[in-house]
């Protein structure tokens, strides 16, 4: 849990700023999104200047959370700011681009995160005057953290602000059925119903709204379907050609992985996804004792013991041997 004094210092660092920039991982989820429009909109209502930089796309499905599209960061960006909120990563490694302002700003940085990762490197590991952390790696999403900031702080939870925090809440848990659904995540997403959230209408966004080119690329990836440790490890993959053939973008990927998961017997997952720099992007999911955060860890990555990512340099089939040789380890 986060202690009353990191909390206060949050708080002061807001309260002394004027114009605030909400930033997140690349490849924005809804944790990411729902915790950068809450803050949004209860920093606006403090009379703040806000503004939400994206460092890639959007997905559409999180397209109903804005009022209008964010900038997506690029060389040409200004970074006009007295406080720089960074949500649901502490990890440079996630911030690609990005980081490299991070680090050279004298700006005050405020990180708010829930993921279980390596303290050399984390955002504020080498703290300067004036950075925050406010991470708790028991909360299931990085919203849970902005909530209870929130009602710490006394600042209204608004029915934009309570529906932004139940995207961010809902995506994270997989709808409630992930491990990190607990009492602590039904408690909070009752009382963001009581202040207005429709759920129904929440889950239609999220997840009755996808575009053909999404389901023609979730197509290829099924067809790429490899079963590896006498069928407890799933492997799929998506090359650059399977985008073009199904028009999709690479924000299209969210949650794709957990298709193959359906299968009996499945103790972990991986989809490898190769990008338009030349990595793989590995996403790694796990039901069992495998604990993935390990292995992305180790590549430089992190996230949860069920669920990781990161990045890995050459082909797909490099990346493959690589994952494979570290899950073999761990089910041993």
């Amino acid at each position: 849990m986060i202690i009353d004094a990191d909390f206060q210092k949050a708080i002061e660092l807001i309260n002394k700023s004027k114009r605030v920039l909400l930033a997140t991982h690349t490849k924005p989820d809804g944790d990411g999104c729902g915790s950068m429009v809450a803050i949004r909109e209860a920093l606006a209502g403090l009379g703040k200047d806000v503004k939400i930089l994206l460092l890639s796309e959007l997905p559409g499905w999180y397209e109903f959370l804005f009022e209008q599209r964010p900038e997506i960061f690029s060389e040409k960006t200004k970074i006009e700011s007295d406080l720089i909120i960074i949500v649901d990563t502490a990890t440079y490694n996630q911030l690609p681009e990005f980081d490299k302002h991070l680090k050279e700003s004298d700006k005050s940085i405020l990180v708010i995160d829930h993921h279980a990762t390596s303290e050399a490197t984390r955002l504020g590991a080498k703290p300067r005057v004036g950075d925050c952390q406010l991470i708790d790696s028991s909360a299931g999403a990085a919203g849970l953290i902005v909530f209870d900031l929130l009602k710490y702080a006394g600042w209204p939870i608004t029915k934009r602000v309570a529906d932004a925090l139940f995207v961010a809440i809902s995506t994270d848990t997989g709808w409630f059925q992930f491990d990190n659904t607990d009492s602590r995540i039904l408690k909070v997403c009752a009382e963001l119903i009581d202040a207005g959230v429709s759920a129904s209408r929440i889950y239609h966004d999220l997840y009755q709204n996808f575009s053909p080119q999404r389901f023609r690329l979730m197509v290829s990836m099924l067809n790429s379907l490899e079963l590896e440790l006498d069928g407890r490890f799933a492997m799929q993959h998506l090359t650059r050609a399977d985008f073009e053939k199904a028009g999709a973008k690479y924000s299209d990927t969210e949650n794709l992985i957990d298709e193959c998961r359906r299968m009996s017997g499945i103790e972990a997952a991986a989809l490898f996804v190769e990008s338009a720099d030349g990595r793989v992007k590995v996403s790694l999911r796990s039901r069992s004792a495998i604990d993935v955060c390990k292995i992305a860890g180790k590549f430089g990555g992190g996230g949860h013991k069920l669920a990781s990512g990161t990045y890995l340099p050459g082909s797909i089939e490099d990346a493959k041997k690589l994952i494979i040789a570290e899950m073999q380890e761990q089910l041993k």
